[in-house]
């Protein structure tokens, strides 16, 4: 009876992995539709991808540990990689954007980056 249950929340907990996943990715991508300027849209693309990807994978690796037995080294490295990799290039791309001139949403509240951009070149 026991292996029962336990195989039931397994499966309940793969499936918010899973869920959760998706729910990230769909909202991630209604925010890159919706949101007004690269900035916003570009934070709503890596942090939903980032959650919903590894969401996925790990819904993934914990089906294929529970059911088959097996530990899979590339969804391991897969998740990892995601997690470390998509927010760094984010913000890389984000900063590319800020430094070639395109502005911000009209309405946005402060540009706490003009001056520390404008500080980093005096110094230079």
């Amino acid at each position: 009876m026991s292996g029962t249950w336990i195989e039931i929340i397994w499966d309940i907990v793969i499936m918010l992995f899973l869920l959760s996943g998706t729910f990230f990715i769909i909202s991630s991508s209604i925010g890159i539709l919706r949101f007004p300027d690269v900035y916003t849209r570009l934070h709503a693309a890596t942090k939903g991808a980032t959650l919903g990807v590894a969401g996925i994978m790990i819904g993934s690796f914990l089906f294929m540990y529970i059911e088959y037995g097996i530990v899979s080294g590339k969804l391991i490295l897969g998740i990892i990689f995601v997690l470390i990799t998509a927010p760094v290039s984010g913000h890389m791309i984000s900063r590319a954007a800020y430094r070639s001139g395109v502005r911000l949403w009209d309405q946005s509240i402060k540009d706490d980056y003009d001056k520390a951009f404008k500080s980093e070149e005096q110094q230079s």
